[in-house]
């Protein structure tokens, strides 16, 4: 299989958000919260000798300047000296590379933004190389959508038989990076943004990523929803929070130290309540039932034919409505008296994307020892699930890595589908690295979204789409 180049990307926006591919679990959040995190972590530096080197591959995301933002309010804390962004999209990476400049500039921020179109030139003296690509730009998610709706069958960005195509077309453009930092920089870290992050994320572990980290803003975005409706700083909760990449539960909620989860729960199974989520169409058996607070992406899984019916429905693929967001948001970071993030890029979701992409840096260059949640390898803090499959759970952040906490013994009524659709990541994963057409047809099989009978077919159809080679 052959994917040719990196191509500016994006991640996820946590549920809340103006984005109709989220649902809304508790009201949407307002930015304070995270500012007043951003303030409460800020102190010097003190971490390894010499300033930090950050690479940014997909650096004419529009999100990039969201990025941007939140490290020039901690700068200080991590000694960063030159952020590198790297995009094959020339034209893209001028708009958004300048517009990241002036920010710089305008904030009085004692670093550097280069720009480069050539991979080595960014990998070279990096500490961290952050990934955000997206293989085929929103062109290519928009041919996902329809790929699925063609099978009549889930086809979102990172669930579903989109996700797969997306996964397959994105993991070869990855291994380039990786195989590049293993000569250029070989004691980097990797934090992998880009979607579907788990499933990249163990990719890239399988491939020899020693030092590397996978993020999402759902994590985040529960928490800071579940502060906002509780009228609590965050800062107090702690979440028992498990599963994979898009596909997790939160077990418990404590607060000061007292479970709050069966408080919550009965909200949620009011239908009448005011945390109730219609969108999502689960009725008060089930939440009574599940006992635990399900994730956004769940609902193409608890409920998928409602949420195949909205696609099929939708007068514009999601992909078509970034479009029209993203053209407007290059109008604004083209305009040369644009100096900071205009507020329309909350309509392109990726809250809080700076606050945890920062928060890491941080824990590992200082090595804080705090614990994120975050995409990591599982090494048997997931009782039933292989030591190197990649989980989405708590874990201890060092200097040296990412110790993921014990969680155990995880419910059959929610290890059951979190197993089956890990066994689905790992032979996608496997398939992605090897450009064999026998596994990744085994991943189509293995997936809860894709019928075995159909999997043929639809793998047949991705690789006609995207013109991939599978051996």
């Amino acid at each position: 299989m052959a994917a040719r180049a990196t191509k500016a990307g994006e991640n996820y926006n946590r549920p809340g958000r103006v984005d109709k591919e989220k649902t809304e679990i508790f009201p949407a959040l307002t930015l304070p919260f995270a500012l007043a995190r951003l303030a409460r972590r800020a102190r010097p530096a003190r971490g390894k000798e010499g300033p930090m080197k950050i690479a940014i591959f997909g650096g004419g995301s529009t999100y990039t300047p969201e990025l941007i933002e939140g490290l020039i309010q901690r700068h200080k804390t991590i000694d960063l000296a030159e952020v590198a962004l790297m995009d094959v999209d020339a034209e893209r990476l001028a708009v958004v590379g300048r517009f990241a400049e002036r920010m710089v500039e305008h904030a009085k921020a004692p670093f550097k933004v280069t720009l480069t179109g050539d991979r080595q030139a960014a990998l070279r003296g990096a500490d961290f190389v952050l990934t955000q690509i997206r293989v085929g730009q929103q062109p290519a998610r928009h041919k996902d959508i329809l790929l699925g709706l063609r099978h009549d069958l889930i086809g979102q960005e990172t669930t579903g038989v989109g996700g797969f195509a997306k996964a397959l077309r994105t993991i070869p453009a990855m291994v380039e990076i990786a195989r590049d930092m293993q000569t250029l920089a070989p004691d980097a870290w990797m934090i992998n943004f880009t979607n579907p992050s788990g499933l990249v994320t163990e990719a890239m572990h399988r491939f020899g990523v020693g030092k590397l980290v996978g993020l999402c803003n759902i994590p985040i975005g529960m928490q800071m929803d579940l502060a906002l409706y509780l009228q609590c700083d965050p800062a107090r909760l702690k979440l028992d929070y498990v599963g994979l990449n898009h596909l997790s539960w939160v077990r418990k909620v404590w607060l000061d130290g007292a479970d709050v989860l069966p408080r919550l729960i009965d909200e949620l199974a009011r239908e009448d309540g005011p945390v109730a989520i219609p969108e999502m169409h689960y009725g008060p058996a089930f939440f009574r039932a599940l006992g635990c607070i399900p994730g956004p992406y769940l609902r193409y899984y608890y409920a998928t034919d409602k949420m195949l019916a909205d696609l099929k429905a939708a007068p514009k693929s999601r992909a078509e409505e970034v479009m029209e967001i993203e053209a407007k948001l290059l109008a604004q970071y083209a305009d040369p008296k644009v100096v900071t993030k205009p507020d329309e890029l909350s309509q392109r979701g990726g809250a809080y994307y700076s606050v945890i992409a920062v928060d890491l840096l941080d824990a590992i260059w200082n090595d804080k020892g705090e614990t994120h949640i975050v995409n990591a390898p599982n090494r048997g803090a997931v009782p039933g699930l292989g030591d190197d499959q990649t989980v989405e759970v708590p874990a201890v952040i060092r200097k040296d890595g990412a110790r993921p906490l014990p969680t155990g013994p995880v419910e059959p009524k929610i290890f059951g589908l979190m197993a089956q659709v890990k066994a689905y990541e790992t032979l996608a994963a496997e398939a992605g690295l090897e450009g064999g057409y026998s596994k990744a047809l085994m991943a189509l099989v293995a997936h809860p979204l894709c019928p075995p009978h159909k999997a043929k077919a639809v793998l047949d159809d991705i690789v006609q789409t995207f013109g991939l080679r599978l051996s």
